[in-house]
């Protein structure tokens, strides 16, 4: 599991990375490039709309695009952390609230990105097809929430742990 996160990992930090860099280019040396961005990706009508809501919206995809590395850095974190002999630990247990607090603010940034998305479209501006880039955002929510009552769940463990290792 610990080279599986390494490797989506990485695979997302190349995607941001490669996003940024797109993004760097659209806005400082070809104004043609906003026709070609990652993966193919056309936002030029929006960039001819405005491009201050094109630096808006791109800031929040990349942005997006970040935190779900940041969530694979944390779960590499708890691979490291995590001691199976005594798994319950107040480092892991940290790392499990952040990765809950990520996946809803990602889910919330989706549903608000959407909801820009969708309000610029009723402006005027034509979107490719988003999906591989915002998604739903639904998904985001009900992991945060699951990953909040594994959490709560961890926290209690902590608990008995500790009663058992101070009644030995």
């Amino acid at each position: 599991m610990q080279v599986i996160a390494w490797i989506t990992f990485v695979g997302i930090c190349i995607k941001t990375g490669a996003m940024m860099v797109s993004f760097v280019i659209s806005l400082v040396v070809n104004p043609e490039a906003t026709k070609n961005l990652y993966e193919k990706l056309n936002l030029s009508n929006l960039y001819n709309y405005s491009i201050w809501h094109y630096v808006v919206f791109y800031s929040i995809l990349v942005a997006l695009s970040f935190f779900k590395a940041y969530i694979f850095y944390m779960v590499i974190q708890i691979f490291q952390k995590i001691n199976f002999v005594n798994p319950f630990s107040e480092a892991v247990s940290v790392l499990i609230s952040g990765i809950g607090y990520l996946a809803l603010a990602i889910g919330i940034g989706t549903v608000l990105a959407n909801a820009y998305r969708d309000w610029l479209a009723q402006q005027g501006v034509s979107f490719p097809d988003l999906q591989a880039y915002v998604g739903g955002g639904a998904e985001f929510l009900l992991l945060g929430g699951i990953i909040f009552m594994i959490a709560e769940v961890f926290k209690r463990g902590i608990e008995i742990q500790t009663e058992n290792e101070l009644t030995v």
